[in-house]
């Protein structure tokens, strides 16, 4: 495992962003989309335009902000390393490297560790953000995906895609206390509002797979198949719950849907059609907006989430990944 290595604009120098568009403000609502195979940034307004592509680096995945959204971070898988972009100014302003295949990472509560799945090590590794100084690593299954730290800071969920499984990482014992047993290839959480329950997307199983926080044992799971599909076609992958509590919406892959969930009962309320291999989720702040980054159509489909009906596909770049919206 090499270290990482904190270099700041002052030093490596700034990304030179195209004049056309003025640079996003401090929550300005735009929507930040990195595109995995376009090596770029694609930026939508409110108003559901293109306002900007900003050029970065090799395979950019996983986006997360900071604590107090003035940064972000962007995994860049083939260049090992977090590239850290001003929020309102869009300039790179700092890089941690030797950070092996980043895919995808969550914050932990104080602020300064980032969590991050290593997805050609089998690892989970820790940063320190503000000096880029590696923490920590953990030992997980092949291909690890999510990452959901709880908001007490002490436990950490890392899914293995190829061991089907969900590490649990208790960092105040620092070590792997629970290696659980999921559907086939799990790729992301979400948790409920209350914590009680982690919800886990098993692609290949065409299910989300539920997790009690207390007894890390499973509870429950919840099946898709939106009309017209076969079992194989549902690939669930990203997942997002309201802050109420009362909805989740669950990104169905090759399925080309996003699917509602009534929270409590865990019933499939409905399924809407969005592009091809519907992949990352984000909601506007109020919730009244779901994005949809499409991978196989190059395009972002906004849900108008009232009426469950899509409002407009945005074209962006080469096979959206994830979504990250200025709004907070």
């Amino acid at each position: 495992m090499s270290s990482g290595f904190f270099i700041p604009a002052m030093v490596m120098g700034t990304l030179l962003l195209p004049a056309a568009a003025g640079p996003a403000s401090a929550q300005s609502g735009y929507a930040i989309v990195p595109n995995e195979r376009g090596d770029n940034l694609t930026i939508l307004s409110p108003d559901l335009n293109v306002v900007k592509t900003v050029e970065t680096c090799a395979r950019p995945r996983g986006i997360h902000f900071d604590s107090d959204h003035t940064r972000f971070f962007l995994g860049c898988a083939d260049d090992d390393m977090i590239a850290i972009y001003d929020t309102e100014s869009l300039e790179l302003v700092g890089r941690i490297r030797g950070v092996p295949a980043p895919e995808t990472f969550d914050l932990h509560p104080d602020g300064r560790r980032l969590i991050v799945s290593n997805e050609e090590d089998a690892a989970a590794s820790v940063y320190d953000v503000e000096t880029g100084e590696f923490l920590a690593e953990y030992l997980t299954g092949e291909e690890p995906e999510g990452v959901q730290v709880t908001s007490d800071g002490r436990l950490v969920f890392v899914a293995s895609e190829a061991a089907n499984l969900v590490h649990v990482i208790d960092l105040e014992a620092d070590a792997v206390i629970a290696d659980i047993l999921v559907d086939t290839r799990p790729r992301r959480f979400a948790l409920t509002p209350d914590e009680k329950e982690l919800w886990v997307s098993a692609e290949l199983a065409g299910i989300v797979n539920i997790i009690d926080v207390e007894t890390l044992k499973l509870v429950g799971d919840i099946p898709f198949l939106p009309t017209g599909f076969r079992p194989e076609q549902v690939t669930p992958v990203d997942l997002v719950i309201t802050a109420d509590g009362q909805r989740a919406y669950v990104a169905l892959g090759r399925a080309n849907h996003v699917a509602v969930v009534e929270v409590p009962s865990r019933k499939v309320i409905d399924y809407v059609l969005v592009g091809s291999r519907a992949w990352g989720l984000a909601l506007t702040a109020n919730e009244s907006r779901l994005y949809v980054a499409n991978g196989l159509s190059d395009d972002v489909t906004v849900v108008d989430t009232k009426s469950l009906k899509p409002i407009t596909s945005i074209p962006v770049g080469r096979v959206p990944y994830d979504i990250l919206i200025d709004d907070r």
